[in-house]
């Protein structure tokens, strides 16, 4: 079994035990999400008005309550991450493994979304935390500015 596939298969794990856990029932539509999300969103942030649009082509029936209420289930049952990037909307990002931690870097000008990851800036934060005798237990860095292509077309 490839990695991405083992993934995907303890992502669904994770949720049907969820759903099960809050008395939810399992269903094909959130199946469909599950599917569509996790199988062409990995390392993207999208907006429940671009995933609903997505599978509104091929799923008419699958309407926007349900893409968004999905989407929440899948924050709470820790398989996806909510961000918010200043402009007002929420992007979700499929969880592909516990462990990785990343941050963003993101366009003030066209909202491209960077991710990148740095172990001088995770031990960075640990230091910080230890100096101040604080328990570090989560984290997210968000940086703003302009990408390359929007400063060189200023």
């Amino acid at each position: 079994m490839t990695p991405v596939a083992q993934m995907k298969m303890d992502r669904r794990k994770t949720f049907n035990d969820f759903i099960s856990k809050k008395h939810l029932k399992s269903t094909k539509q959130r199946d469909v999400i599950f599917d569509e999300f996790f199988g062409n969103y990995m390392g993207r942030h999208i907006t429940v008005e671009e995933l609903y649009e997505d599978i509104k082509r091929k799923y008419p029936h699958i309407g926007f309550a349900t893409v968004y209420r999905t989407l929440k289930l899948f924050r709470e049952s820790g398989i996806a991450s909510e961000r918010n990037f200043g402009d007002g909307k929420a992007r979700y990002e499929p969880i592909q493994d516990e462990r990785e931690h990343h941050h963003h870097m993101i366009c003030t000008e066209c909202g491209k979304i960077y991710e990148f990851a740095n172990n001088q800036v995770e031990s960075c934060l640990n230091q910080i935390a230890k100096l101040n005798e604080f328990k570090l237990e989560n984290h997210k860095l968000e940086i703003y500015g302009l990408c390359a292509d929007c400063r060189e077309n200023r």
